[in-house]
């Protein structure tokens, strides 16, 4: 089965997330040996493309999340802070005797 989006095909996880977010990862995340040349022109890239769309970084927080959310939801398992005060009451009846 293949899957397209906007009429690019995604092979990979990585394609998914280059076409959710309309750019390749390596421009925010660099590649291993780029010289400090490229570093400058690749980062001031970036800073163009946030200054035409200052919705990506949220944009991009809400596609990990529901990826994250989709692929691990166990680390969606809340726990509840607060504990109703009777099962409070019951747990220090409990300890004392």
């Amino acid at each position: 089965m293949r899957t397209y989006i906007g009429g690019h095909q995604a092979v990979s996880d990585v394609d998914f997330v280059e076409l959710a977010l309309g750019t390749p990862l390596e421009l925010w995340l660099g590649v291993e040996g780029e010289s400090e040349m490229e570093r400058v022109a690749r980062l001031d890239a970036a800073r163009d493309i946030l200054a035409d769309n200052p919705g990506l970084p949220d944009d991009a927080i809400r596609v990990v999340a529901e990826a994250v959310e989709d692929f691990a939801p166990e680390l969606f398992s809340v726990v509840p802070l607060a504990q109703s005060v009777a099962r409070r009451r019951s747990a220090r009846k409990g300890a004392a005797a």
